[in-house]
């Protein structure tokens, strides 16, 4: 079969955000996953950055809807036609018609989860879909040489999923995959800023906490910013301050969740596997390995060293790219046993 370079689309269909590549072009679009509808018409208003800025603040004709939710779809109709507005986005700015798309999935997902992707897909215009493991699109993307007959650990921490997956001979020799990432993260600083401050605030705010002062142990220097939210006792706007320690003591239990899940697949990695692991180190990718001190946590508890992958946000949907660009050779990684076809 032969793929045409300007007909092939790669998507990291994830929680937080969308990113899509084109054969040949790289990135070309990197938007959040949300998209607003019109309750009453269920019109398209809008997607990514403009239908997140819509959170929390629409009347109730408009419905602003993250679709994904723990790395799988748990809106299909809302998901489609998310899926259907980036893909006639990205087709009409570059004269695509019917592309083959192949599509990031976490390692731990239903036939039904994975029927549900492909249909959303083949919906949305595409002519042919097929599906890869994340963790193994997140290697390729970081540049992992994934056919070598000896181990690599990738620890992908996205919004709605952590995946630990140990690599060797191109294929995962073990996985594991929490649905503990960054918004549960949010919504640990969610909870804590309203039990401890008395302060109701959104998903946004706890983002901007997350990527501003999150840590995941103490930092040398203690970071603080200005956060807005609503007075729970009086109803009233306020502005309180928020530091790096207290969002570490937000985070902390759902941080050991993920640092406990990289520990149990360490553990159960054959043993002529954990020597070139020891060796190699774990890599990160992912939003999540960017949450200060991380690395240095994980470091510590597994006495490895552990890198964070150039661009981490960006390594899933760079594996795609680079796993079009070899179809033929790496269709083995390909979750999907047949392609999946329109009209099938």
């Amino acid at each position: 079969m032969t793929f045409l370079n300007s007909r092939d689309i790669g998507i990291d269909l994830g929680t937080a955000n969308v990113l899509v590549t084109i054969k040949g072009k790289g990135i070309v679009l990197n938007e959040p996953s949300c998209i607003a509808i019109n309750s009453q018409t269920e019109e398209v208003l809008a997607t990514g950055y403009e239908a997140k800025e819509m959170l929390g603040k629409t009347p109730s004709t408009i419905k602003t809807i993250r679709p994904l939710k723990d790395g799988v779809i748990a809106e299909l109709t809302a998901t489609g036609l998310m899926l259907k507005s980036i893909l006639n986005k990205v087709c009409r700015r570059y004269g695509i018609v019917r592309p083959r798309v192949l599509v990031g999935v976490p390692s731990g997902i239903t036939e039904v989860e994975e029927r549900a992707v492909e249909e959303s897909i083949l919906q949305a215009g595409a002519k042919e879909v097929y599906l890869i493991e994340e963790p193994m699109a997140a290697a390729i993307g970081a540049s992992v040489d994934i056919a070598e007959p000896s181990g690599n650990i990738v620890v992908d921490i996205g919004g709605g999923t952590t995946e630990a997956a140990v690599i060797s001979l191109g294929g995962i020799v073990i996985s594991n995959s929490i649905r503990v990432a960054g918004d549960e993260l949010d919504e640990d600083i969610i909870n804590f800023v309203k039990k401890e401050l008395d302060l109701s605030i959104g998903e946004i705010t706890a983002e901007q906490i997350k990527k501003e002062v999150g840590c995941a142990l103490p930092l040398m220097s203690q970071l603080e910013m200005k956060i807005k939210g609503r007075d729970l006792t009086t109803g009233l706007p306020r502005v309180d301050n928020f530091t790096s320690t207290q969002a570490e003591l937000a985070m902390r239990e759902s941080i050991w969740k993920i640092v406990d899940v990289i520990k149990i697949t360490l553990e159960k990695t054959p043993p002529e596997l954990s020597s070139d692991i020891m060796e190699k180190g774990i890599i990160l990718t992912g939003g999540g390995a960017l949450i200060k001190n991380l690395d240095k946590l994980l470091s510590m508890e597994t006495g490895m060293p552990v890198y964070i992958a150039d661009a981490p946000l960006e390594c899933v949907v760079k594996g795609t790219e680079k796993t079009l660009e070899n179809i033929e050779k790496l269709r083995s990684l390909l979750v999907n046993s047949r392609i999946k076809r329109r009209g099938e």
